[in-house]
């Protein structure tokens, strides 16, 4: 009499392996990029965060603020922010994040110079 094994060749294994690693191969750079677009949401986010907390810092103390504990924002963890010219006129910031993508925002508000790539007063932009 005769037993029949039950289970999967080598090869039958070997196959699958290769599949799945066919597939993570093709997955990964697109979560990748996923995850850039992410950050940069979060990135626009903050910005607009802080644009409003900058209008409610002015109508309370008539001047902008560089100061973040003052202005009751708290940035996503991994944002940095780098403030041009801050005073009773206006105030202009950049905003990045190492791993978003775009890399950096940035707007201004006010009779101040911009921050690249920020063009037009009031309005995010991003690059």
């Amino acid at each position: 009499m005769r037993r029949t094994r039950r289970g999967f060749t080598l090869i039958e294994l070997l196959v699958v392996v290769v599949i799945i690693g066919i597939l993570a191969a093709i997955a990964i750079p697109k979560f990748q990029s996923t995850k850039g677009k992410a950050n940069a949401a979060t990135l626009k986010s903050d910005l607009r965060n802080l644009a409003t907390a900058q209008e409610g810092y002015f109508y309370s103390n008539m001047t902008y603020t560089s100061s973040l504990p003052a202005l009751n924002v708290a940035l996503s963890s991994g944002v940095t922010i780098t403030w041009g010219t801050v005073n009773a006129a206006g105030w202009s910031a950049k905003i990045t994040h190492p791993l978003a993508y775009p890399i950096e925002c940035a707007m201004f508000i006010g009779a101040v110079p911009p921050l690249a790539p920020a063009t037009v007063e009031g309005q995010l932009l991003c690059q």
